[in-house]
């Protein structure tokens, strides 16, 4: 059986980005992007950019309210806490890149 998962997606940052270090030394920045779903609701969903695969320059200057096109994959992690089992699907994405606006007129 052949699977493919390959997600790219292009929404707008709705938190400013955290940035972590994992006690592995890596380094990760999470945000949460906006995506427009049909009719006027929008899908927020998880992304973790990891640095070693996307590299600390395509997340530069990127703040709240920023248009991205992001490619990738989904993850699914489960984990325990206090209130039991839990499982989280976010992107881990291969790549980023900050859309600009085009202007009216």
């Amino acid at each position: 059986m052949v699977t493919v998962n390959v997600v790219v997606l292009a929404g707008t940052v709705s938190a400013d980005p955290v940035q972590r270090r994992m006690p592995s030394g890596d380094e990760v920045t999470e945000l949460r992007l906006s995506v427009p779903e049909v009719g006027k609701r929008h899908l927020p969903l998880p992304v973790a950019v990891w640095h070693r695969d996307v590299g600390p320059k395509a997340l530069k200057g990127l703040t709240k309210g920023d248009d991205v096109l992001v490619y990738g994959h989904l993850v699914r992690r489960f984990y325990r806490s206090g209130a039991g089992a839990r499982s989280l699907t976010e992107v881990v994405a291969s790549g980023i890149k900050k859309l600009e606006r085009v202007s009216a007129g």
